[in-house]
């Protein structure tokens, strides 16, 4: 593939790259006195999460709110997928773009809205609010000092303070927040704060989950 697994992608063609192709392209047809169509859609699936002042605010809040209870928890030495039916990955983790921090920050899953999303590992719900770009979105702060975001829900099924076990039901997949269609963006940060998201394919991995791209 040409990119280590737990770093963002250096290159590669996103939607974006072949939306922009496909523009230059339609650029050259008129040229030459083809007639444009009225209007260019966007994919159906688009993830549009940037950096989110109000979304990291709340999570800053909340995560301060709560004490460290990670001694509740046992490690995440075992994981579960976020979801129990068939995806499709619309965004890999890395791909480059518009994004403030240079690439797409978690993974896209494309599955029909009101789908059971369930936590990929036990914690703390340090964050489950309607929050800017995220949308309807819960995060669990997880005994090894990870965070787990799961965002655009399109219901939340849990609550800030709560502690949940490995696989509990958190929420259910919408469109809220930045997106042009349902899907589950799924981010894994190292440390609370944006910028410290790491894979979520090889976090999974490491727990002994499959999550294909």
């Amino acid at each position: 593939m040409g990119y280590h697994i737990d770093r963002p992608l250096e290159a590669g063609t996103t939607r974006r790259d072949a939306l922009g192709m496909a523009m230059a392209l339609l650029g050259g047809t008129l040229a030459v006195g083809m007639a444009a169509p009225e209007a260019t859609a966007l994919p159906d699936d688009e993830c549009l999460i940037e950096y989110d002042a109000e979304f990291e605010e709340a999570l800053a809040l909340g995560d301060a709110q709560l004490p460290d209870d990670s001694d509740r928890f046992a490690p995440p030495s075992k994981g579960v997928l976020p979801l129990r039916r068939g995806y499709r990955v619309t965004e890999r983790y890395g791909a480059r773009g518009n994004w403030q921090g240079g690439h797409h920050t978690g993974i896209d899953l494309a599955v029909p809205r009101g789908t059971p999303v369930y936590a990929v590992g036990g914690g703390t719900v340090v964050l489950a609010a309607r929050s800017g770009s995220y949308g309807n979105a819960v995060t669990v702060r997880m005994p090894d000092g990870h965070y787990a975001v799961y965002a655009h829900l399109n219901r939340i099924r849990t609550r800030k303070g709560a502690g949940i076990p490995t696989g509990a039901r958190i929420g259910d997949s919408g469109s809220t927040g930045r997106t042009t269609g349902p899907h589950l963006h799924l981010e894994i940060r190292a440390r609370r704060g944006y910028g410290s998201d790491i894979n979520p394919v090889s976090y999974l991995a490491r727990r002994g989950v499959s999550l294909h791209e």
